[in-house]
This record gives structure tokens, sequence and C-alpha cells, in this order.
């Protein structure tokens, strides 16, 4: 038996426009999801039968095996146990930490210690192939933890290169100083991939929606800016700004406003994080507690999270 977990993350800047090459960076936080994995007669996730309906990620990491005659697990079925303390559908980076734990703990099993650049591609292809289209984010932050910083070209601090069809993300390792930081999720799942979809969809029919994916880049990389400066004042604000433009592509949701409404009287900046549509939202804050109980009170669930903490964790065989 195996165990294996990887942290959610939150996107502090640069969600959606990173579908288009544009940078982004993400922060790994300590909302874990774990995944113990054993031999079994049959595939099976917290013991019941693995359906591909209900079990998109792990269905597609299975089959991927069981197509390659030369792994040593390909004729073998596994029973999955998967807790989590990342609501799924919340933008939390859910799908790839599963993912990303899967991957990691199976190749456990074979015996082979697959480095971060490995694992955080794989579970990136495991993405792609069930949402249609997805950015290396969340597998590489999720995988490495930290901070990471998505850009098109490679600087400072460079981690590896993950391409798609036409595209190329150069991931970097982020420096990220202490933040008081508050999540507050709708309550809404909304999938990831529809509301990329949607992105996509207005961006083909006008040159203004590119023209946003184009500014939120540009306030991504005066946010890096901001971090690299500990200045807290200026990346609240520029956490407002994508806020904005993120709701002018049509992906906030009147259920994100109300929370962001809330949580920005006692905070910095605050804004939708991950896919949007439902999901969460965060605030950046001196005053973690008054933004925990304002989005609660708003109806929202709150949770008040530490950035910077580990990447993938394997346990020793039990």
């Amino acid at each position: 038996m195996i165990s294996a977990s990887a942290p959610g993350k939150i996107v502090l800047m640069g969600e959606h426009a990173v579908v288009f090459g544009k940078p982004a960076i993400a922060l790994a936080v300590n909302l874990r999801l774990r995944c113990r994995i054993d031999r079994s007669n049959e595939n099976l996730v917290n013991g019941q039968p693995l359906a591909l309906a209900g079990n998109p990620y792990l269905s597609h990491i299975v089959n991927d095996i069981s197509k390659k005659s030369a792994d040593v697990l390909s004729n073998q079925h596994f029973s999955f146990d998967v807790s989590s303390d990342i609501p799924a559908g919340s933008g939390l980076g859910s799908s790839a930490a599963l993912s990303v734990a899967t991957i990691g703990a199976l190749a456990a099993m074979r015996n082979t210690s697959l480095d971060e650049e490995t694992i955080s591609k794989k579970a990136f292809e495991v993405e792609f192939n069930v949402q249609g289209r997805a950015s290396p984010m969340d597998s590489s932050a999720s995988t490495h933890g930290g901070g990471i910083f998505l850009d098109s070209k490679k600087g400072p601090d460079f981690l590896w290169e993950s391409t798609k069809n036409d595209k190329s993300w150069f991931i970097h390792d982020l420096k990220v100083p202490e933040m008081g930081m508050v999540i507050g999720y709708t309550g809404i799942r909304k999938p990831t991939g529809p509301m990329i979809a949607k992105v996509a969809a207005y961006c083909k029919r006008t040159r203004f929606a590119c023209e946003i994916v184009d500014e939120i880049g540009e306030i991504t990389l005066e946010g890096a800016e901001a971090l690299n400066h500990n200045d807290t004042e200026r990346l609240g604000r520029l956490m407002t700004k994508n806020h904005k433009l993120l709701a002018i592509l049509g992906v906030s949701s009147p259920e994100l406003q109300k929370l962001v409404d809330a949580a920005l009287p006692y905070s910095y900046g605050a804004k939708l994080t991950g896919g949007g549509g439902g999901g969460s939202m965060i605030a950046l804050t001196d005053k973690p507690e008054k933004v925990y109980k304002a989005i609660e009170l708003r109806g929202g669930i709150p949770y008040i999270v530490r950035t910077g903490v580990n990447g993938i964790k394997i346990s020793e065989r039990d």
C-alpha cells in the first residue's frame, strides 16, 4: 500500500489568461488531498466501482496504464482511498491534486521515483484530456508546492518547460513572503473546463475579449514585481483589478461578487480564484478573522490558509 498527498492551490493572478500563454501566479496552500492505493481484484474508489462518469481523472490514469503493455501495473486493478480538505469544483485545484497524488503513488508502487517535472507533466496531460483545454498551472503548483510563476519565456528560478499544441509555458519557482490569505468558497461547484471554453469562445468572437486577456497578463507581471518587493498594498490593488477584468470576461458570478465585496473593507485586495462561475474567491489581508467572519455572514464557507507549503509527499510502503 502506498499513500501520497498533494496540496490545493490558489491563483493569485492570471487565471484564464494563462490558457492563452499569458503569465500567472499560483500558490500552494495547506488544504491537501490524500490518495492511498492498494492492489485489488477490481478498480475501486472509496469502496465503490471506478466509473468514468464520477471519476474522470482516476479513470483516465487507470486506462492509460492499461494501454501500456510494458507497464508492470498494466494487468493490475487498484483500490483508491481518497480523502480531501479541498472542496471539489471549488477552483482550488482539487483535480490537479488528485492527479498529482495518484501519479506519484502509482510510480512508487512501481518502485520508480519520478521527479517533480515528470509528475507535473503527466498530471497536466490528465487535466488537459479530461477538461479539453487547460494550462499546467494547477499541476505544477500542486507538484512543486510553494509558489510558481508561469510565463511565455524563461527567466530566473526556471524549473521546467511545459508544452501543448502550439503553446509553451515556462514554470518558475516563486519565493512567496508570508501573507495573510483567506479563501471564501461559494458552495457552488463549477467544473473548470466549461468556464475555459466560455472564455475561449468569447475571445474567438471579439477582439475586445482578447485585449482583456492581454491586460490580465500585463498586471500579472506587475503582481510578480510587487511580490518580489513585498509590496502588499500594490499586490492587493492588482488582485482587485484582476477580478474586475475576469468579471468582464464573464467568469464571475453574483455569489462570488458578494464574497469579494464582503472581504474588501478588511483586505488589501480580493478576487475570484480558479475557473470562476462559482467556486472560490481569495482575499489578501492582515485581518483574517474579520474577513473570515464577513465571508461567513454573507453565506460563504471561509478558510484561513497558509501559503508556501510543500508539494507532493509520498509515504513509505505500509
